[in-house]
């Protein structure tokens, strides 16, 4: 057999390994974000300053830490605020958000409704692509804008943490496997 022919035998193989590879997503980088939490982020991703984060988050309450992707298409965003629920809630607020997207969202679809221990500690997750028509004044209709997200909540004491991650939904098959690992890299004390 010669040296081309074997060659060629594992062509395939080699061509899935490439593949697979090619697919396998930015390594993560354990970060801290506040003294009881770390989170994987994705190697090339960078935190937003303070102005970057009142920029694209313009809410009362920021998010503790942003990270964007290099291109500012994707975001991971971790949010901690005040709440009166305990863990044992998590059923209820799964509940909750879930009614709470639906009514922020002209459209829905759910791909995961849970909740998932990560860390030895329970979360609610919820999984979706959402749909916004923008409807601009001077009678013109943009296309409705679609986006992948993976939401985690978490309750430590009084405080509920919210774990994002947002991808335009066209980019859904590349992103989901990053997220979920991003989802499963929270350690939170």
């Amino acid at each position: 057999m010669s040296a081309t022919f074997r060659l060629f035998r594992f062509a395939p193989l080699l061509l899935l390994l490439a593949a697979l590879v090619a697919f396998a997503g930015p390594k993560l980088k354990k970060t801290a974000v506040a003294k009881n939490l770390t989170i994987g982020v994705p190697e090339g991703f960078a935190a937003l300053p303070d102005d970057g984060i009142a920029a694209k988050y313009p809410a009362q309450r920021r998010p503790l830490a942003v990270f964007s992707s290099p291109n500012g298409r994707v975001d991971m965003s971790v949010a901690q605020k005040p709440t009166t629920f305990s863990n044992r809630d998590y059923a209820l607020l799964l509940k909750i958000y879930k009614a709470s997207i639906q009514n922020m969202y002209g459209k829905v679809q759910f791909l995961r409704e849970d909740i998932q221990t990560v860390n030895k500690r329970d979360f609610v997750v919820l999984e979706f692509v959402s749909t916004v028509t923008d409807n601009r004044r001077g009678g013109g209709t943009l296309a409705p804008i679609r986006k992948y997200q993976l939401v985690q909540y978490a309750i430590e004491g009084d405080q509920l943490y919210v774990f994002t991650f947002d991808a335009p939904a066209e980019e859904q098959a590349q992103w989901q496997p990053t997220a979920r690992e991003i989802m499963s890299s929270v350690v939170l004390k």
